[in-house]
């Protein structure tokens, strides 16, 4: 049987989380599923609701593709909230000021509790269109943006905003943070995600978790911070919490095929021992599980070629992983998958908790 990965004896005593509140918005245990470009859908979302995230955020859309869409199925499902997933948050990014708000609202109409401004997307063509992490080295129009969503956005739904810690590791940059910061506060938002990485760094080499004290030092009572960055584990997440003094965490890459971490953050925070990680059994059945909301959400013909990239990500938990995964690349049908599990998950085996070697590069929202 594998073993858990080493604990953390001070993360094991980390009882006395308290709970997140978002403006008005109870979240409750401060874990919770980060957006992701590509991942966190509808069904993402509620797997991870139902093993532990008390809050969740959609993958983020850009403001001129909220403003086009339409009911037409094949694009509807990125407005889709279940009802079973309140709060979760809606996150868009775009370029100019006027149509980023307009955008905000269309997040506000479908039912969106918090709206989640993105100035942290460190992908090239995102910053080549002057979009996501780019606003980082602009703080005027940033702040314009942050000011004119808050002002069209109801008083009751609280405005976000997701960061890293600049656009690169120059002093400017870092000034520019700063004062972006400032004009989250002055705008009247209600908390900021700040991943650990600046924008040129994209997903490479640690994430700065000292650079969160500061910003949980620097902001005033009332605003709060979300940490985010390398984490991996249910140790992580509390590990971050209890040495940065960050309100929360957001989960990315470490959820992906892995809900489970949630519910094994919850344990540790009640002082309780770390589970052993879940039976081929138990991964069957919440793949399974995961299959059918993709069958609901986007129809029965899309959902085998929708689940590929989730499939291989939840083979990962498999002590026969370099074999599993390739069961999974080419499903076109409901039968292919059925036909996977039966090959590689019939026997109910012991799981193992991923490595964090791999752990990929999906693009964090």
């Amino acid at each position: 049987m594998n073993q858990a990965p080493p604990l953390d004896t001070d993360c094991e005593q980390q009882t006395d989380c308290k709970p997140l509140k978002i403006g008005n918005v109870e979240i409750g245990f401060p874990v919770v599923q980060a957006a992701l470009s590509g991942y966190s859908d509808l069904p993402m979302r509620v797997i991870a609701r139902r093993h532990g995230a008390t809050y969740s955020v959609c993958e983020v859309m850009l403001d001129q593709f909220l403003l086009s869409l339409t009911k037409r199925q094949k694009t509807k499902h990125f407005l889709d909230i279940a009802d079973e997933e309140h709060p979760v948050g809606g996150q868009l990014m775009g370029a100019e000021p006027e149509q980023f708000s307009l955008g905000a609202m269309k997040l506000v109409e479908a039912g969106f509790d918090i709206i989640d401004v993105n100035f942290g997307c460190p992908v090239k063509k995102v910053l080549g269109r002057c979009r996501g992490g780019f606003h980082l080295s602009q703080p005027s129009v940033a702040i314009d943006i942050l000011k004119r969503t808050r002002d069209i956005v109801p008083p009751e739904i609280p405005v976000t905003v997701k960061m890293r810690r600049g656009i690169d590791d120059s002093p400017e940059a870092r000034d520019q943070f700063f004062e972006i910061l400032d004009g989250a506060m002055a705008a009247g938002l209600s908390a900021a995600t700040v991943h650990g990485r600046t924008v040129a760094q994209r997903y490479i080499g640690p994430s700065r978790w000292e650079f969160l004290r500061e910003v949980t030092q620097h902001v005033h009572s009332g605003f709060k911070i979300l940490g985010s960055g390398d984490l991996f584990s249910a140790e992580d997440c509390l590990a971050m919490i209890r040495q940065t003094g960050v309100d929360g965490v957001t989960v990315a890459r470490g959820a992906i095929g892995n809900p489970w971490i949630f519910e094994q953050a919850r344990r540790l925070a009640k002082g309780e021992s770390l589970p052993p990680p879940p039976t081929l059994a138990e991964q069957a059945a919440v793949m399974r599980e995961h299959f059918k909301l993709c069958e609901q959400t986007y129809t029965v013909e899309r959902a085998p070629l929708l689940m590929r990239k989730f499939c291989i990500k939840y083979s990962q938990n498999h002590p026969d992983y370099e074999n599993v995964r390739l069961a999974f690349p080419k499903l076109k049908t409901r039968e292919d998958f059925e036909s996977a599990l039966a090959t590689h998950y019939a026997e109910d085996r012991p799981g193992r908790y991923i490595p964090r070697q791999l752990h990929g590069s999906q693009e964090e929202g």
